[in-house]
C-alpha cells in the first residue's frame, strides 16, 4: 500500500505536477544553465538538496512560525541552506560552481521551493515532506537534465561533456556525434524552443492517453448493443 502510494506520488512530481514542465516554477535558471547535460545535472541536484532540506525544517517549525511571518521565515530558511550548498560547490567542485554561476545563490528565489514549503511542509509531518521534496525536487531534475542533454546534443554535437567538472580530472568532451551542431540552441532562445517543445511533447502524450481512456468505454457500449 505505501510502495503504491509512493510510486504515485513520484509521478505526480515526474510528471503530471512536475514544477518546471506543468506548474511553469523556477523558470530562470531552467532556461538560463541547461547548455549542457552537467550544468542540468549540477544545479537540479543543489534544487533537490534545498527542496528536501528546506521541507523537513519547515514541517519540523511549523508549530512555532506565526502565519503573519512565515514567508519570511521559509525564505530565511531556504537562504541559510543555499548558502551551505554554495560553499559545497565552491570546495568541492570549484569548475561548477563556476559555470552556473549566479544561478546557485539564486535557488533562493526559486519559486518551487517556496510554493512545496507553503503548500505541503507547512501543512504535513517531516517524513511526508521530506518525500515531497524528493519527489517534486527530482522532477525538477530531471527536466533540467533532459532539457540540458538536448540541448547539448543539437546545439553542439555532443553528449555528456566536460563531466570531469564533477569528478575531475582532464576535461571531457563526452560523446561526440557531430563537429557542431545548431548553434540556436545553446543560445537563450534555444532554451524557450527546448521548454515549448519539452510542453508540447507532454501536452501530446496526455492527449493520446485520454482518447485511449475514452475510447474503452465507447468500444464497450458499442459491443453491448
Amino acid at each position: 500500500m505505501m510502495s503504491t502510494s509512493l510510486w504515485e506520488r513520484f509521478r505526480s512530481g515526474l510528471w503530471r505536477d512536475n514544477p518546471g514542465l506543468v506548474q511553469l516554477l523556477g523558470l530562470c535558471p531552467l532556461l538560463a544553465v541547461t547548455t549542457t547535460f552537467v550544468n542540468g545535472l549540477g544545479l537540479g541536484a543543489a534544487t533537490l538538496a534545498v527542496l528536501m532540506a528546506s521541507n523537513s525544517l519547515v514541517s519540523a517549525t511549523r508549530r512555532w512560525i506565526q502565519p503573519e511571518i512565515r514567508v519570511p521565515i521559509y525564505v530565511l530558511i531556504i537562504a541559510s541552506l543555499v548558502t551551505c550548498i554554495e560553499l559545497v560547490f565552491k570546495a568541492w567542485f570549484p569548475d561548477l560552481d563556476r559555470s552556473l554561476g549566479i544561478f546557485i545563490p539564486l535557488i533562493v528565489t526559486n519559486c518551487a521551493i517556496v510554493a512545496r514549503a507553503e503548500v505541503f511542509a507547512s501543512r504535513n509531518p517531516v517524513g511526508a515532506s521530506i518525500v515531497d521534496g524528493l519527489v517534486m525536487g527530482s522532477g525538477f531534475a530531471l527536466l533540467l537534465m533532459t532539457i540540458g542533454a538536448f540541448r547539448e546534443l543539437f546545439g553542439q554535437g555532443t553528449l555528456f561533456s566536460r563531466m570531469d567538472m564533477l569528478f575531475g580530472g582532464e576535461p571531457v568532451r563526452g560523446i561526440v556525434f557531430a563537429d557542431n551542431g545548431w548553434l540556436l540552441l545553446v543560445m537563450p532562445p534555444g532554451a524557450f524552443f527546448s521548454l515549448a517543445l519539452a510542453i508540447a511533447a507532454k501536452n501530446a502524450i496526455d492527449g493520446r492517453r485520454k482518447d485511449a481512456q475514452t475510447a474503452i468505454p465507447r468500444r464497450a457500449r458499442t459491443m453491448n448493443r
